[in-house]
């Protein structure tokens, strides 16, 4: 079976959060209130869109109705890709592991239509061979089913696999799926979350290599 990378999207892939950021502060200012600064919502990113509006809402002393979360859903896929950016080094590490036999997954927490957008407007999309989004099914992470089941539409194994991601959802999730985790320290988490993982990656060039050690 094939060698497989597990990514992370947000975060991790691209730094999603002025896009997502401005997605909850045109809904909060449909009720009036002011805008949350990129650095408060930082910390809000990495559960999905429902959770991210719950504590943007709270925050502001709302309470997000589903008319709002399917209004700032239905708003930021449209405006996901309008200042989103791959982080530098991301495309020539996925192709440097694609050349080396790898295969390339990406599980998010994101809806799978935001997902695959965003993805195909990176340039990523062509060099994968699954998307497990927030929507694909009945779990997300960090319950491990959903690396697995990411992994089984990958055609792919567990024991071939290695899990990266700036979240401490990611860590857990690689970790209870039993894989190796790698840390992108340069995503939204704190580096407390890299103590967990069994490496942390500085820039997307340290991946391939770590990936090689981990899965020799």
């Amino acid at each position: 079976m094939p060698k497989c990378l597990v990514l992370d999207l947000d975060g991790t892939i691209s730094d999603s959060l002025p896009d997502i950021a401005g997605a909850l502060n045109r809904s909060l200012a449909r009720h009036g209130k002011a805008a949350l600064p990129l650095e408060q919502v930082r910390p809000m990113v990495g559960d999905g869109v429902g959770v991210l509006f719950q504590r943007g809402y709270a925050a502001r002393g709302l309470v997000p109705s589903d008319q709002d979360m399917a209004e700032g859903l239905a708003d930021y896929t449209a405006h996901s890709t309008d200042e989103t950016y791959l982080y530098p080094g991301a495309l020539e590490a996925l192709r440097a592991l694609k050349a080396a036999g790898w295969h390339l997954a990406v599980c998010t927490n994101k809806p799978g239509e935001a997902a695959r957008i965003l993805l195909d407007h990176l340039g990523v999309l062509p060099l994968l061979d699954a998307v497990g989004a927030g929507d694909s099914f009945a779990v997300r992470k960090p319950d491990p089913d959903h690396i697995r089941l990411t992994l089984h539409a990958a055609g792919a194994t567990l024991e071939e696999a290695v899990m990266i991601g700036d979240h401490h959802n990611d860590v857990a999730a690689g970790k209870g799926a039993g894989l190796p985790t790698i840390f992108a320290a340069w995503g939204y988490g704190p580096a407390e979350v890299g103590k967990t993982a069994d490496a942390v990656a500085t820039r997307f060039a340290d991946v391939p290599g770590l990936c090689a050690e981990l899965r020799p």
